[in-house]
C-alpha cells in the first residue's frame, strides 16, 4: 500500500472476497441440504407397507361360510405406512408402481364334526392371483400360507375373498394375517 486509502480499499476488498467465499459455500451447503431433503422426502413418501390381522376378539370367531365369495375386511392393524390399507373396505390401493409383496395366511377351526374348507383368493384388480387352500378331512384345524410377488400400477387394488363355502376363524392370536410391502417403485 502506498497511502492509507488505497491500504483501506486492499483491506476492504480482501473482506469482501472472504465474505463472497463464505457466501458461496454457505450456498452450497444449503443447496446440499435441500437435496439432501428432498430425496429423504421423496423416499418416505415411497414406502408403502401394511400388515392386518382379521380380528383381534379374545375369543375365537369365524368368518364364512356362505353362500357366495365375500371380501375380507381385516380389522386389526399392525402397519399401514403409506395408508393404501383401508380398514373401511379391506382393501389395498397401491401408492405408487411396483413391484410389491404379498403375504397371506389363514386358518379355520372347525366346530364339532363339520367339514372343514379353509381357503381365500388374494385378488388384483378383482383378479384372482393366487388363493391358498386347505380342505382337510382328517383334523379340525388347518391353515394356509402363500407369498406372492406382483407388479402393481398406481391405484390398482388388492383385496382377499373368502370363496363360497369356506370359512376363517381368527382371535387376539392372529392366525389369518394379510401383508403387504413396496419392493421397489417402477415408472
Amino acid at each position: 500500500c502506498y497511502d492509507q486509502a488505497s491500504c483501506g480499499c486492499c483491506l476492504m476488498q480482501r473482506q469482501m472476497n472472504r465474505t463472497e467465499t463464505y457466501f458461496n459455500k454457505s450456498v452450497e451447503g444449503m443447496h446440499r441440504l435441500l437435496s439432501e431433503s428432498k430425496k429423504k422426502l421423496t423416499d418416505m413418501r415411497s414406502r408403502s407397507a401394511f400388515s392386518v390381522a382379521l380380528n383381534n376378539d379374545s375369543a375365537l370367531t369365524c368368518f364364512g361360510p356362505f353362500n357366495e365369495d365375500r371380501l375380507i375386511v381385516y380389522k386389526h392393524v399392525f402397519l399401514n405406512l403409506g395408508g393404501g390399507y383401508m380398514v373401511s373396505t379391506g382393501v389395498f390401493t397401491a401408492p405408487l408402481s411396483g413391484v410389491y409383496s404379498f403375504a397371506l395366511t389363514i386358518y379355520g377351526k372347525a366346530p364339532n364334526n363339520n367339514t372343514l374348507a379353509v381357503c381365500a383368493s388374494l385378488r388384483v384388480n378383482g383378479t384372482v392371483v393366487t388363493g391358498p387352500t386347505e380342505k382337510g378331512m382328517y383334523d379340525r384345524e388347518d391353515s394356509a400360507t402363500t407369498v406372492v410377488a406382483v407388479k402393481l400400477k398406481a391405484g390398482d387394488e388388492v383385496d382377499v375373498v373368502l370363496p363360497a363355502g369356506c370359512f376363517v376363524c381368527d382371535n387376539s392370536s392372529h392366525f389369518n394375517t394379510f401383508t403387504g410391502f413396496l419392493l421397489y417403485a417402477t415408472d
